[in-house]
């Protein structure tokens, strides 16, 4: 535990810059929301939905902390829930205490902390994984964290930045264990799998790509596919089931329920003013007419309804079944990549700051500046120049599977592409490991100033745009 979450020597002047950073941020998003969050009171969800507003994160968190209930999709993050349970304990001590809701001070913490060790980890994979010098380690560090939604990530109520620390942690052990020669064990398998897919069952994946580049042929040795793949994968699978069936499925049924006579008396209140209305006496005629009145009425409702952001924006599905409804074969890829993948996700666009494209960001955004394209261009051109340079190295084939698994499931798939920005913290780090080897194989200074000259563009660029957002 000493040697995981220690800070060493060489990188406490780093660590001090980046606590800073984060805490200055979080600091601004809990000032922003203070007197909306803070009072005690029956029900939270709506006061939370209604006035958090940044971006497309969703500050479910929060609730869960304030009045703890399986509120995430328990199919996308079956133990998220739980892992929010002590938070939530503590929350209700403080309640108790100080008289306010201390939710968005207790998850601050959290985001500062996982922020903090998502730095920490990126740094020793650079410094001991890639083999760049202590200096360099830093600087490919602050470039990850200088891209717009990995610094947003850090400071809003959303499950991304954990993801990110604990991504992360499994690589550095991944990675050393690929230059010690040494095998990943069942155990160490399913504990990082266990706390990479209970925050986010996707990610779980990743931990088996873990595993599969660390012991090689031994991966599929039948003990280890079993009990380390196989059985803790249809576990957490059957305990999303029964969380759904526990704790989700009595209250959708109780709001279906509740919704089904709201209708129905609606509808029966509707009849009896169309019938005073008209003065209609004949039944037969007067439900002719109120049917065909009931279905103008849905028409007009659809019309408009299909006109609105959160459907216009939503992209066309592959199908419509429990998974499939999340996917995107309508949004254009192209624009995608270039205005939100590797745009949005690492510098900010001017217009339309941190909407949400499901209330009124569009889901392309241009940038104004020619320099914006430019700097893009260049982290790419970086990018793909590391990967070519670390092109036999084990350790980056693994960093480059976690890349492509996102690449397939958001830009090939679809799955929130739409809004594809808000899971930057799932793989941006890739960018920088990659460039290490660029670092590392040249050493020149103009590389370095290169990296350097967009570090500082970026950090300037986003915070400032990020500021002006929080504080406008």
């Amino acid at each position: 535990m000493r040697e995981v979450f220690g800070i060493r020597r060489e990188e406490r002047w780093a660590a001090v810059a980046v606590l800073l950073l984060l805490v200055a941020l979080n600091a601004m998003v809990i000032a922003r929301y203070y007197d909306f969050f803070t009072p005690l009171r029956d029900s939270y969800w709506g006061v939370f939905v209604k006035n958090f507003y940044i971006s497309g994160f969703d500050p479910i968190t929060y609730d869960v902390v304030s009045e703890w209930s399986a509120k995430y999709n328990v199919y996308r993050h079956p133990l998220l829930a739980f892992f929010m349970f002590i938070p939530y304990l503590l929350n209700q001590g403080l309640m108790w205490l100080t008289g306010i809701n201390c939710a968005v001070f207790i998850v601050g913490l959290m985001l500062v902390l996982s922020g903090f060790y998502s730095f920490i980890f990126l740094r020793r994979i650079c410094r001991d994984v890639v083999g760049v010098s202590n200096r360099d380690a830093s600087l490919l560090s602050f470039f990850c964290f200088s891209f717009a939604y990995v610094m947003i990530s850090s400071s809003v109520p959303d499950h991304f930045i954990m993801s990110m620390a604990m991504l992360l942690l499994a690589l550095w052990l991944s990675g050393r264990k690929i230059m010690e020669k040494r095998q990943m064990g069942i155990w160490q398998t399913i504990i990082l799998f266990v706390l990479t897919a209970g925050i986010s069952l996707n990610n779980g994946v990743k931990i088996f790509l873990s595993g599969l580049f660390v012991n090689g042929k031994r991966f599929f040795r039948p003990k280890y596919l079993a009990f380390a793949v196989i059985i803790p994968s249809l576990l957490i699978w059957l305990f999303a089931r029964w969380e759904y069936k526990v704790y989700v499925w009595p209250k959708e049924k109780a709001r279906n329920e509740l919704k089904a006579k709201q209708n129905a008396e609606k509808k029966a209140r509707d009849y009896q003013a169309l019938a005073d209305s008209t003065g209609i006496k004949d039944k037969a005629k007067l439900d002719s007419v109120f049917k065909a009145d009931q279905n103008r009425k849905m028409w007009a409702k659809y019309r408009s309804d299909h006109k609105k952001p959160w459907n216009m924006h939503a992209g066309k599905p592959i199908s419509k079944g429990e998974f499939m409804r999340w996917t995107d074969i309508s949004t254009p890829r192209w624009d995608s990549m270039v205005e939100n993948w590797f745009g949005e996700s690492l510098q900010l666009h001017r217009q339309n700051l941190l909407e949400d494209t499901l209330r009124s960001r569009p889901v392309i955004i241009y940038y104004q500046w020619m320099v914006n394209y430019v700097v893009e261009a260049l982290i790419v051109l970086l990018f793909i120049l590391g990967i070519i340079k670390g092109w036999r190295s084990r350790f980056l084939w693994l960093v480059m599977s976690y890349f492509a698994f996102d690449l397939l499931l958001h830009v090939g798939l679809g799955f929130g592409l739409n809004e594809v920005y808000i899971m930057t913290a799932h793989w941006a780090f890739a960018i920088p490991i990659a460039i290490g080897y660029a670092l590392k194989a040249y050493g020149s200074k103009w590389l370095r100033w290169a990296l350097t000259g967009v570090t500082a563009f970026l950090l300037v660029w986003n915070l400032a745009l990020y500021v002006q957002f929080l504080l406008g």
